[in-house]
């Protein structure tokens, strides 16, 4: 079907006698009301051939016995499952294995998740240290800070209670 210029058609194609809408009712009616029963009609318009009802069921039953049976082939047998399966789940292997690669690292950790973690388990510095050696605190703990006496003392001095010192 060619739809070119469908928005310029000016004639539908169909064509009705003069005044036949408005006379139509009155026709029908005429129809209804005239005197003349259907068993006048003496030709229905319609012939059926001799004996064809006689017939019919016969008629049917040698058509479809002369029909060729076709090979029906199912679709959704166990072999079809099977491999599809099979197929999906080599997919999903071969996905998970070599394109997601979520394995944690320190590396990956921010800071800020570790320090909500230590927070939120209540972990005290006694445990933290239990994980670590003598020589791994002691490079951890001198390594950032330069400390002399001087400046242990002076700290000391201005920010220690030395009252609760004494009775520690």
């Amino acid at each position: 079907m060619k739809n070119k210029n469908l928005n310029k058609i000016s004639a539908t194609g169909f064509k009705t006698p003069d005044h036949y809408f408005e006379s139509l009712d009155q026709a029908i009616l005429s129809k209804l009301h005239s005197d003349t029963p259907l068993n006048a009609i003496k030709r229905p318009g319609f012939k059926v051939p001799d004996h064809y009802f006689n017939t019919f069921e016969d008629h049917i039953t040698q058509n479809i016995s002369k029909q060729n049976k076709t090979k029906v082939i199912q679709l959704n047998t166990k072999r079809t499952l099977l491999y599809v399966s099979s197929i999906a789940a080599a997919i999903l292997l071969l996905i998970t294995l070599f394109v997601i690669d979520d394995a944690p690292s320190f590396d990956n950790l921010e800071t800020e998740t570790v320090e909500n973690y230590l927070l939120d388990e209540n972990i005290s510095s006694y445990e933290i240290a239990a994980l670590l050696n003598d020589e791994e605190l002691d490079d951890l703990i001198f390594s950032e800070h330069n400390l002399d006496k001087d400046n242990i003392e002076e700290y000391l001095l201005n920010n220690a209670d030395i009252e609760a010192l004494m009775i520690e």
